[in-house]
């Protein structure tokens, strides 16, 4: 039987939290495998109990390289001492000296990203630019080192192997239609007073806290564009993040979007909900006219696949990820031009047929993809491992094997 040990100490903001958050519960349901999990004592509140599943709560050390240090460290011990025979790293840095074979889960696409290095020197941000270079050596040989590593896209898979040398397998992350669509009744009344009123308005979507590489400035650029070819009706860019370095995760500074914003005079278009409960976030979709995202950089976009699932027409900034992921569900603009982004959203927004095509094909789309499937490739992937290590096949002939 596979004993899968889990690492998921990073597992504290976005992509991280929705991985555990889905991956756990089904191994909880399965009667194969058995599993350790250790994770950060607020997630491990979260989560509910079962036999098969142990979950091992620990402090999590704060900042990356005391997280880093922990692992290499402690995390050998730990693997020893629960017995299990397949290690998954959730976290974008692998073990270095595994006792087991490793499976490792890379999906941040910053490490291998030119724009986004082009955008801290810009932004002459150069301590996270220095954070990011380091972050990028450690996640790079963490490739190398592992037994297979795997990305939640093909485009992101093939930038890795581009990067690093190394094969890097495709496994998509899930989605679970049902469970997102049949969360609370509404949403919360803080909420719903900022939504009061706006049902006329052309309503732009938005879902990510903010940072650099989601690219907000792109779209705060295209508002006043977009108010003036859609006038006399109003425009709403509607933020589930507030633009106040404070209020969001991670060092990103928001002081200069929110400067953009007076500076701009489209205050009153940008509506800065804040965190919107995932329960009740389908509600904000069912809301909206459309699904917008600039980013220039991404490895997977869960929030894609959420708006396909409403069949909210998508508005997506043109790089690979983003058509593998929407196709045909979503129309694409240049990802640095706040012109094409406004004129693309027009031509959406005046073609009813457009509109329900996308509707129709994001819903279908939306489907693809499976937290069950996900978790079951993930679990051949560990068999194909086991017989690997009782057969004493070296790292590399797995690695080099795993296409």
């Amino acid at each position: 039987m596979i004993h899968l040990f889990i690492n998921a100490l990073a597992a504290s903001a976005g992509g991280g939290l929705t991985y555990v958050r889905n991956v756990v519960p089904l191994l909880c349901d399965r009667k194969d495998v058995q599993a350790t999990v250790l994770l950060g004592a607020r997630l491990r509140e979260e989560l509910n109990k079962a036999a098969n599943v142990h979950l091992l709560a620990v402090e999590a050390p704060k900042g990356t390289a005391q997280r880093f240090w922990f692992e290499q460290s402690k995390l050998p011990v730990l693997i020893r001492e629960s017995n299990a025979n397949v290690l998954l790293s959730v976290g974008n840095f692998a073990l270095w000296n595994s006792p087991i074979p490793q499976i490792l889960l890379s999906r941040n696409a910053l490490y291998t990203s030119t724009d986004f290095e082009r955008d801290l020197r810009r932004r002459g941000d150069y301590r996270l630019w220095l954070d990011n270079v380091v972050k990028a050596a450690a996640a790079g040989m963490s490739i190398r080192k592992a037994d297979v590593t795997v990305a939640p896209s093909r485009s992101f898979a093939e930038e890795l192997r581009s990067w690093t040398g190394v094969t890097v397998e495709t496994v998509y992350h899930g989605f679970n239609r049902a469970v997102f669509l049949s969360g609370a009744n509404s949403l919360p009344p803080e909420i719903e007073e900022r939504l009061a009123g706006l049902d006329g308005d052309l309503r732009l979507l938005f879902v990510s806290h903010y940072n650099y590489y989601r690219n907000f400035e792109t779209l705060l650029r295209a508002i006043p564009i977009l108010r003036a070819l859609v006038a006399p009706r109003n425009v709403r860019l509607i933020l589930t993040c507030q633009l106040k370095s404070e209020a969001n995760p991670g060092s990103y500074r928001a002081g200069d979007a929110a400067t953009l914003v007076e500076r701009l005079g489209i205050a009153d278009s940008i509506v800065e909900l804040g965190s919107v409960p995932y329960k009740a976030l389908h509600h904000l979709y069912a809301r909206c006219s459309v699904y917008v995202t600039a980013a220039y950089a991404e490895s997977f976009a869960h929030p894609l696949i959420e708006a396909m699932s409403t069949g909210l027409p998508i508005v997506a900034s043109d790089i690979a990820v983003h058509r593998e992921i929407c196709g045909e569900a979503a129309v694409y603009f240049d990802r640095f031009s706040p012109k094409d982004l406004a004129r693309t959203v027009v031509r959406l927004c005046r073609s009813p047929d457009v509109i329900k095509r996308l509707g129709e094909a994001g819903r279908i789309r939306s489907s693809d993809f499976s937290w069950h499937d996900h978790l079951d490739k993930i679990l051949m992937i560990a068999s194909r491992l086991l017989v690997r290590d009782r057969r004493g096949e070296t790292v590399g002939d797995s690695r080099l094997a795993s296409k």
